[in-house]
């Protein structure tokens, strides 16, 4: 896996290039970038630093992004299959539409998060923090909800989810 600096990868962007397949990113600051539509599927973005940047409609399927900081970010119709999430700041964002089937989610901060129609089927959301988050149509299908604090959250369906005595259910449930 071949390491890029995010000045590298900025410049190789905005020159058309989209689809950069397995790179490491490991750390780099990338505060506020417009990466629409770019290819990082299997890439090393673990820590890394992207509040408020556009990752609209991106491949990161099987993505490592464990304790990456995306709080405020735009990651509408965004492929995460697979993605290795733990830890990481996802609060506020946008991921309408996202596809996260299967995705680790544990301990993640999704506070706030607008998840209309994404899909969560056997996502892995233990102990992550999902209050006050917009659940509405959010495909929860077989996702592991054990410690998850769903409080306040909006339109949750969870007939099809996994949850234990540890959930903190919605207003209501």
């Amino acid at each position: 896996m071949q390491k890029i600096s995010s000045k590298e990868l900025l410049a190789l962007y905005s020159e058309g290039k989209r689809d950069f397949g397995t790179i490491d990113l490991s750390g780099s600051d990338l505060f506020e970038a417009n990466l629409e539509e770019i290819g990082l599927a299997g890439s090393n973005l673990n820590q890394i630093y992207m509040p408020y940047s556009n990752l609209s409609y991106a491949n990161l399927r099987q993505t490592q992004l464990q304790e990456a900081q995306l709080g405020d970010t735009q990651l509408c119709q965004v492929d995460l299959f697979g993605a290795n999430l733990q830890g990481s700041n996802l609060s506020r964002c946008n991921l309408r539409h996202a596809d996260l089937r299967g995705a680790n989610l544990t301990h993640c901060n999704l506070q706030g998060a607008d998840l209309y129609s994404a899909n969560l089927t056997e996502a892995n959301l233990r102990y992550a923090d999902l209050s006050n988050a917009n659940l509405e149509n959010t495909k929860l299908t077989n996702a592991q909800l054990a410690g998850c604090n769903l409080f306040r959250s909006k339109m949750a369906n969870l007939s099809d989810a996994n949850c234990e005595q540890t959930t903190i259910c919605p207003d209501g449930y």
